[in-house]
């Protein structure tokens, strides 16, 4: 079963999946990415997921945030419960502040993060999964405000339950670890124009020096490395996905020329993008 809303004049879009066979990820709208966040509660058996093409174990009672851009397939989604909203619908960054690390279940460190549930916190989820059923009966002017409301404490919970379970918000400070949430949102709206590591720490006010040390001090990968994968990730997804050229592809992500990105993609992907297509 499939529940929709949809906001003609905002373009706002909101879907719940209940043992659908339709959950699936971005779909493709003139070659390009139609970008929705997803929310995937598993309330049955373990099961696979491949996201970009890597398969993963979803397990049991167990919630999985998907960020807007990637592209996945469950191996039973007619055994899940989910819940899809693009920007318009509920900006992740707008309401950054009011919720309050937010961003951390789409641009964290860990992705892909399986958030494994409680016994009681399975019957919160169940209780908030009946408050969705009962919205859904609700045909007034107030209906697209209840669902934002609830989708906003399911985030909120879901949060709360990730943060207890990560090592890193255990052991560094919320400060070092908002850095890096800031740092991957700030890729994600630039990554196709800016691909230095000057610009992002500018825009967070950092130095690169500093930025590095962090991400040395928490264990990740440099930034520069980072945003390299960020640009190889996207250059894979249009290869796989989409039929644009090289040469489409390359003006995409802001490269000077396909010559240019060519070397790029075999330089941190290890072959050369037509093979990656053919194979």
């Amino acid at each position: 079963m499939i529940r929709k809303y949809e906001e003609k004049s905002t373009l706002a879009r909101f879907i719940m999946h209940i043992n659908s066979d339709e959950l699936k990820g971005i779909g493709l709208r003139n070659g390009s990415p139609v970008p929705i966040n997803t929310f995937v509660y598993n309330k049955g058996e373990a099961q696979s997921v491949t996201i970009d093409e890597i398969e993963y174990t979803l397990p049991e009672g167990c919630i999985l945030p998907l960020v807007a851009s990637l592209h996945f397939v469950f191996e039973r989604p007619d055994q899940l419960i989910a819940w899809q909203f693009n920007r318009e619908f509920y900006c992740i960054v707008d309401h950054d502040a009011e919720v309050g690390c937010v961003g951390f279940l789409f641009y964290g460190i860990q992705h892909p993060m399986f958030i494994k549930l409680s016994p009681s916190e399975k019957k919160a989820m169940l209780q908030l999964e009946k408050l969705f059923y009962d919205e859904w009966e609700s045909t007034d002017n107030f209906q697209g405000e209840m669902l934002r409301t609830l989708l906003k404490q399911l985030i909120i919970k879901t949060t709360r339950i990730a943060k207890q379970q990560s090592e890193s918000y255990q052991h560094f400070s919320d400060e070092k670890m908002d850095l890096v949430r800031r740092f991957m949102l700030v890729i994600e709206g630039n990554f196709k124009k800016e691909h230095g590591v000057n610009f992002y720490a500018a825009a967070l006010n950092k130095s690169p020096k500093t930025l590095s040390n962090i991400f040395a001090i928490l264990k990740q990968p440099a930034p520069s490395k980072i945003i390299q994968s960020r640009i190889i990730l996207e250059a894979k997804r249009y290869l796989h996905y989409t039929d644009k050229s090289v040469k489409e592809i390359a003006y995409e992500l802001g490269f000077e020329s396909s010559a240019h990105f060519s070397r790029f993609f075999k330089m941190y992907s290890g072959g050369n993008a037509s093979e990656f297509r053919n194979s």
